[in-house]
């Protein structure tokens, strides 16, 4: 499974971006799609969860407390593909964003893995 972003990019503060997320390889039975990010100085520290969608529970959406409001989570199971919206760009949404795909391999047994992007760096200049 190969996961390709796109549409990171220099913005001013209040500005928007639109990141999109395509999933490829074996991706019949993706389960949850989302956006988490990372700034360089917690490099090695868990990358922060944004936001979320479970395409096994009616398209449920997770969003972290400092984007609610601002970020906007949309996907499609069938393209597994994930947009993430974003509006009102603070200066402390500058971070590298990450894709993460959960997906159900496995057939007598059956386990979720998770895959990650390359990564895509947004800057939200004051």
């Amino acid at each position: 499974v190969q996961l390709v972003e796109s549409g990171g990019g220099l913005v001013q503060a209040g500005g928007s971006l639109r990141l999109n997320c395509a999933a490829s390889g074996d991706t019949g039975r993706i389960k949850t799609m989302g956006w988490y990010r990372q700034t360089p100085e917690n490099q090695h520290e868990p990358r922060d969860l944004v936001a979320s969608i479970n395409f096994t529970s009616g398209g449920m959406t997770n969003y972290a407390d400092s984007v609610k409001g601002r970020f906007t989570i949309t996907g499609d199971s069938a393209k597994s593909t994930v947009d993430l919206q974003m509006n009102s760009l603070k200066p402390e949404d500058t971070a590298v964003y990450y894709c993460n795909a959960g997906i159900v391999l496995g057939r007598t047994v059956e386990y979720i893995a998770y895959y990650w992007g390359q990564g895509t760096p947004v800057t939200v200049s004051s």
